[in-house]
């Protein structure tokens, strides 16, 4: 397999603006992200890492418009980010193909052209024979594809992955790493990736961003600039992976302390 080639730009499409998210009121208002400062360019693969609770699917959500930030400021260009979650939320009553055209109906896409459109986005996630397969019928790795091909389908420009593989299987879940990293690359997509797997985060991410624990700071960034495909067993991909767990590892002994 030949390097793949990054889609490379310096036009900021995320633009996060000292923004502080906090819940409930007066003495029990708790902040789950404070002071942070992103700014994501066009084409870029960035990874949110972080233990659990630090604020990594809050800062997405504020990101994706779900949520409002308490202070601060979001602002995301082009039309509205698409979601993918660790539960692929198909609707089990309709087929892989329905579940697309679904998407492109509510994307406001004329019924003549959902059906080959539909098609064609499963095949860009190599699932060109499930259009007639119902939800129940596919593997997992199957159905975060045909999520994978939802996504698409609303013709965003930025995607947004709530730890999409955390449920599957190791293998199942090597595989779609290489997958979503061509998708990544043929549709010179934008993708902010949150997850807690720091080997993950380093395959995938062309920058990764370690969030601290309660609330989330911005605790340090690195560059990846290891060519793709990248393997765990590489020396560059796991002395990286070393770097990053050990200063994990630093964080939530800090947040365990207090």
């Amino acid at each position: 397999m030949g390097l793949l080639t990054v889609p490379t730009t310096t036009s900021t499409v995320i633009d996060v603006r000292g923004v502080t998210r906090s819940y409930g009121a007066g003495s029990t208002l708790l902040p789950a992200v404070d002071g942070i400062d992103l700014r994501i360019a066009a084409g870029e693969f960035v990874c949110l890492l972080g233990a659990s609770g630090c604020g990594k699917s809050s800062l997405l959500n504020l990101i994706a418009g779900l949520d409002r930030p308490t202070t601060g400021e979001v602002s995301v260009s082009g039309p509205r980010p698409a979601m993918m979650f660790q539960d692929h939320a198909l609707f089990p009553w309709l087929t892989a193909g329905q579940n697309i055209e679904l998407a492109l109906r509510l994307a406001g896409v004329p019924k003549a052209e959902r059906r080959p459109r539909a098609a064609r986005l499963l095949a860009s996630v190599r699932l060109g024979d499930a259009y007639g397969r119902r939800v129940h019928e596919l593997s997992g790795g199957m159905r975060q594809r045909t999520a994978l091909a939802r996504a698409l389908a609303q013709g965003a420009e930025v995607l947004l992955m709530d730890e999409p593989f955390a449920a599957l299987d190791a293998i199942t879940r090597d595989l779609l790493h290489e997958e979503l990293t061509r998708v990544w690359s043929e549709h010179r997509l934008t993708v902010v990736f949150v997850t807690h797997s720091v080997e993950e985060a380093v395959r995938l991410g062309g920058r990764v961003v370690l969030l601290s624990s309660r609330p989330g700071r911005i605790a340090q960034e690195w560059t990846v600039d290891i060519p793709r495909p990248r393997r765990a067993e590489e020396p560059a991909v796991s002395s990286l992976v070393h770097e990053i767990t050990g200063r994990l590892g630093e964080e939530i002994r800090r947040h365990a302390r207090h």
